[in-house]
């Protein structure tokens, strides 16, 4: 009987999947869920995962794939580790506070702080993120360094990446150091990422649920459009919503992460 059970529960449970073969990310970056994920490894080569607690270190096979490959040329450049924060939950989906992209398995946050000098799995869930702007004089602190410049430019020229959200002064001196290199295109001013920017990855070949997000303008977006940022001084992001972002997902997501 028990058996009898079981597979009524599996059939119930496959029926309310869609009909994939592989992993995919459905639906859009800020509404959408994500199938067959892979967790990334809690440390590696190059890499930390900080706040492994929340489980929010899911993402497509690609996504793990480019932040290995990253932890490697780290490694290879002799560059301090990089500290992986959220990704996406198991399932995809909007999380219960905090962003509202992070949905797909195709985005992830990585801190612009050094490791600490103690990593163990408890020194990782506490360890804070340090601020590379100087908000009231609104400068780079001392803290940006080149190492915070290599990490970026080796995270940027991988051609998986679709946009690097980054504070518009660090676009502005990786403009500064880089010159007119084609892959600042990837680069995009958006306030809110002075400790940390953020990766966001095409949609992979042929997942067909995926959708994409439109071109950025062409160039290196060095010139007027960095500069109205970086003349927008009072720009922010507020604290967030008071109540969860709840977006309407797509028909195959709806039953498969919970809201």
């Amino acid at each position: 009987m028990s058996k009898w059970l079981g597979i009524v529960g599996f059939t119930l449970l496959t029926s309310l999947m869609p009909s994939v073969a592989s992993a995919q990310a459905v639906g859009g970056y800020a509404a959408g869920c994500q199938f067959d994920a892979q967790a990334l490894p809690e440390n590696g080569a190059g890499f930390h995962v900080i706040r492994a607690s929340r489980a929010r270190f899911y993402g497509q096979p690609t996504l793990i794939n480019y932040l290995q490959s990253l932890g490697n040329k780290l490694e290879h450049a002799q560059l301090p580790p990089m500290l992986v924060a959220d990704i996406a939950m198991e399932r995809g989906g909007p999380f219960a506070y905090g962003h509202r992209s992070h949905q797909t398995g195709l985005d992830a946050d990585i801190w612009l702080r050094t490791p600490p000098k103690q990593t163990s799995p408890r020194q990782l869930e506490k360890v804070p993120a340090v601020d590379m702007v100087d908000h009231s004089l609104y400068i780079l602190t001392p803290q940006f360094k080149d190492q915070q410049r290599q990490l970026i430019a080796l995270a940027a020229q991988d051609p998986r990446v679709s946009r690097i959200f980054v504070h518009p002064l660090i676009k502005q001196a990786m403009c500064t150091t880089y010159g007119d290199a084609a892959w600042l295109n990837r680069l995009r001013p958006w306030f809110g990422h002075s400790s940390h920017f953020h990766v966001r990855l095409h949609c992979p070949p042929g997942d067909t649920h995926c959708e994409p997000q439109a071109q950025a303008a062409p160039g290196t977006g060095c010139g007027s459009e960095l500069a109205s940022w970086i003349n927008d001084k009072s720009g922010t992001l507020s604290g967030g919503a008071s109540k969860p972002y709840r977006p309407t997902l797509p028909q195959q997501c709806q039953r498969w992460v919970k809201q």
